[in-house]
């Protein structure tokens, strides 16, 4: 079984976010999504709009999703693939090159990211609108 692997913290969850993980599905039989807790959200200085058990809940529900795992700190990476016998590492090409370092682990991709969506997008432009 090839297993992938994938981390963010899914706030706001839109179609750019499922098409990543369609897409990070498509390159092995069973997806990981590693999702940032609220306190490791506090540390990155990040606020999400729902908490850590509501966007598990969203993940989990989405078909492309086997297993959600919670991320809390930035050096639990390479923990993670040997611990969970990952075989592919996916992040957003907004990611790129940051993440190399863990080719010695696994194979390393980054996906174009979807235009014209983020969630700062979103909360930028829901400040517009109210």
């Amino acid at each position: 079984m090839k297993k992938v692997i994938t981390y963010g913290t899914f706030d706001l969850l839109h179609y750019g976010h499922i098409l990543l993980l369609q897409r990070a599905k498509e390159l092995g039989d069973h997806l990981t999504v590693a999702l940032s807790t609220d306190d490791f959200n506090r540390i990155k200085g990040k606020a999400s709009y729902f908490s850590y058990e509501k966007r598990k809940m969203m993940l989990e529900a989405i078909k492309y999703v086997d297993e959600v795992i919670p991320e809390h700190n930035w050096e639990q990476k390479e923990n993670d693939i040997k611990n969970n016998n990952i075989n592919v590492f996916v992040m957003g090409d907004d990611w790129k090159g940051k993440f190399d370092g863990l080719e010695s682990c696994c194979e390393v991709v980054y996906l174009k990211r979807t235009p014209d969506i983020s969630t700062t997008v979103i909360k930028t432009e829901l400040q517009h609108i109210i």
